[in-house]
């Protein structure tokens, strides 16, 4: 901020004292407060501006300062690398590569031109970009859809990436549906957020391999599904209705996360679930139904039958160990939008389930670049024929 009538205001002087200070030549002083040589060595040799308070815009707390900007200008100016200046500032990485980023990288750096820049930017009033238009309209359909503020705002960037127009932040989203939101919108974004990982009962589960006989555990699975580059390989799962007493049956395709929804409406035994997962297996490519990975739920005692009859085995996870069936357990998570706990799952139709499907076949996952999973599903079926 500039002093009265173009003068240098305190603040100025004070970093100019200060770089004096730290062995910096007048000229290169002068050239970043805005000054001539002669200015900066009268003020050197006075030195009365050094201890005075300074006045003018302060930023909020938590953000850099003109004194973390002076210390990111003296760090640059000895070449020290990016990682040492946050380190001295006790600040991110990421957070000083943006500021040396926006204030002309390393070689055009200016402390001072950036604490300016910043408090322009802190006064200037910002519009809400959800206030209507086209942009709004995108969102609020996606979130009908129930997908996440973050699947939205990426998803609008992968399919406009030259319309900045229709790129938005998440921030911006909650912050203007949630906390700026009335009636519907405030609830349509309630519905689109996770509460968190389902935390399912132990149904039928057993710890040891006597109840089912016959597993093959998840120690003897092929190698080749671990990492994910083969496609093929399944994940399966139960989730349950009110009182545990219905059920909907999940397979979820590791590398693509396309999902397979089992309807079971006459009920969850092992002969209801081992015909309804055979069902929906046999409708696929050979070569992308090669194996299942199942937890040790009694629904699996068919598990020899089906084998027999597709020719796809079936292994078996450690007991009480979801996280080997990962790519399920999330998918199980947000088919919870749809299907809530309390909702008996055998009154689900066949069309409803299979709507749900789509819904979530067709929601950008970030662990795939933001395409969805029926876009991955349908270059893969091309590939194989």
């Amino acid at each position: 901020m500039q002093g009265k009538h173009g003068h240098l205001s305190r603040e100025q002087k004070q970093l100019a004292i200060r770089l004096h200070s730290k062995g910096w030549r007048l000229i290169d002083i002068a050239r970043e407060v805005g000054c001539t040589a002669p200015m900066v060595g009268k003020m050197a040799r006075e030195g009365r501006h050094l201890d005075a308070k300074p006045f003018g815009w302060e930023p909020r707390e938590g953000h850099l300062t003109v004194l973390d900007r002076e210390q990111i200008l003296v760090g640059l100016a000895r070449g020290d690398t990016l990682t040492v200046i946050a380190r001295r500032l006790g600040r991110a990485v990421s957070t000083v590569s943006r500021e040396v980023k926006r204030g002309g990288g390393r070689g055009g750096y200016s402390a001072w031109r950036a604490h300016e820049d910043a408090r322009e930017q802190a006064r200037r009033p910002k519009p809400f970009k959800l206030d209507g238009g086209r942009l709004l309209d995108a969102v609020t359909a996606q979130l009908a859809q129930l997908w996440s503020p973050q699947e939205i705002a990426a998803r609008l960037r992968l399919e406009h990436p030259d319309d900045p127009e229709m790129h938005v932040s998440h921030e911006t989203i909650y912050q203007s549906l949630f906390v700026q939101g009335r009636g519907q919108l405030r609830r349509e974004l309630a519905r689109c957020l996770r509460s968190g990982r389902t935390a399912r009962k132990s149904r039928m589960a057993t710890d040891g391999r006597g109840r089912l006989p016959g597993m093959v555990m998840i120690s003897e699975r092929p190698a080749e599904v671990e990492d994910r580059a083969v496609p093929g390989h399944w994940e399966g799962d139960l989730i349950l209705g009110e009182n545990s007493r219905s059920a909907v049956g999940t397979l979820v395709e590791r590398t693509t996360r396309l999902t397979l929804l089992l309807h079971l409406p006459d009920g969850k035994n092992a002969s209801q679930v081992e015909a309804a997962m055979r069902e929906a297996i046999t409708e696929l490519p050979a070569s992308l139904a090669r194996t299942i990975t199942w937890d040790q739920g009694a629904e699996m005692a068919k598990h020899t039958e089906f084998t027999l009859k597709t020719g796809i085995p079936i292994y078996f996870c450690d007991p009480h160990s979801p996280w080997q069936r990962g790519s399920n357990e999330n998918t199980n998570g947000l088919l919870r939008q749809y299907l809530p706990k309390s909702t008996d799952l055998s009154v689900v139709s066949r069309t409803e389930l299979t709507a749900i499907q789509d819904s979530l076949n067709g929601r950008p996952r970030k662990t795939l670049g933001y395409l969805t999973p029926s876009e991955k599903f349908a270059e893969l079926v091309a590939t194989t024929g």
